[in-house]
């Protein structure tokens, strides 16, 4: 999770955002956003406090609401910004006030020369954002979030999601699928691979598992630590087997496929 790491500091300071959801207030459609995003771009969504949902969409253009909600923050503290790139690509970026916050497509970062105080001082601001993100045919999707679980349905193209605290579900008719956290458990799911791209799955405390469609070549690397390997496919190993990590040759080999863990299990599936 590197685009995240350098706001992991904030991490338990906006935790919560979870709590006592009956007497949270909420700002619907606190934003909102209606764009074409050309076949083969990208909207990209990154979030600091807040689930991502992203569904396909009904229209040829990407749908954006976005909702607020908190319990003793300021609402007001917290936008949301948009940059369309000269490909056509869309990046929406939640930004908290006062937090010297930079977001790009590859990640957040803070330019705060102490990061901690900073954090420190915005301790009572527990607005979270929750995305509802709805994608025509053909874009690319990548979505991020720090506190907040990540699902991604209905993509037919390829798919980036992750978090640091919740589980991601992220499904694509097409692909290929990326897909990570640190605290919860990873699904993927594609159904074709184009091209030689490497692709990771991967957390620290919860399960991996990767769903592919018929046959594929590649040579997969698979660990856990206290957790179980499982795969669909016969697999050639050579060497010595370690109960901890999995290397092995599926069909004729080629790309590298990994998927790791610490606790939890890990399974490559066939659809």
């Amino acid at each position: 999770m590197r685009q995240l790491s350098l706001l992991v500091l904030g991490i338990a300071l906006l935790a919560p955002a979870a709590a006592s959801a009956q007497s949270r207030q909420s700002e619907r459609d606190a934003f909102t956003l209606s764009e074409r995003v050309p076949v083969d771009k990208w909207i990209r969504v990154r979030n600091i406090n807040g689930e991502m949902r992203v569904r396909a969409s009904n229209s040829d253009k990407v749908e954006i609401t976005a909702t607020k909600t908190w319990r003793r923050g300021d609402p007001k503290d917290v936008s949301i910004e948009t940059k369309k790139s000269s490909d056509g690509s869309i990046l929406v970026c939640a930004i908290w006030a006062n937090t010297n916050t930079v977001c790009t497509e590859d990640r957040y970062s803070s330019h705060n020369d102490d990061r901690r105080d900073h954090w420190n001082d915005r301790d009572r601001n527990d607005v979270a954002v929750e995305f509802e993100i709805r994608v025509p045919k053909g874009v690319k999707v990548g979505v991020w979030s720090v506190n907040g679980g990540v699902s991604v349905d209905g993509v037919t193209n390829e798919v980036r999601a992750g978090t640091v605290n919740g589980g991601v579900d992220a499904v694509s008719t097409g692909g290929p699928v990326q897909a990570s956290t640190v605290n919860g458990s990873v699904r993927a799911t594609m159904g074709r691979l184009d091209g030689d791209q490497d692709l990771t799955f991967s957390t620290v405390n919860g399960s991996v598992v990767a769903e592919f469609a018929g046959d594929i070549d590649a040579d997969i690397d698979l660990s856990t630590v206290n957790g179980r390997f499982q795969t669909d496919w016969p697999v050639t190993i050579s060497g010595r087997i370690d109960p901890r990590r999995l290397r092995a040759t599926l069909g004729k080999g080629g790309r590298r496929i990994r998927l790791s863990t610490v606790n939890g299990n890990v399974e490559l599936r066939k659809r």
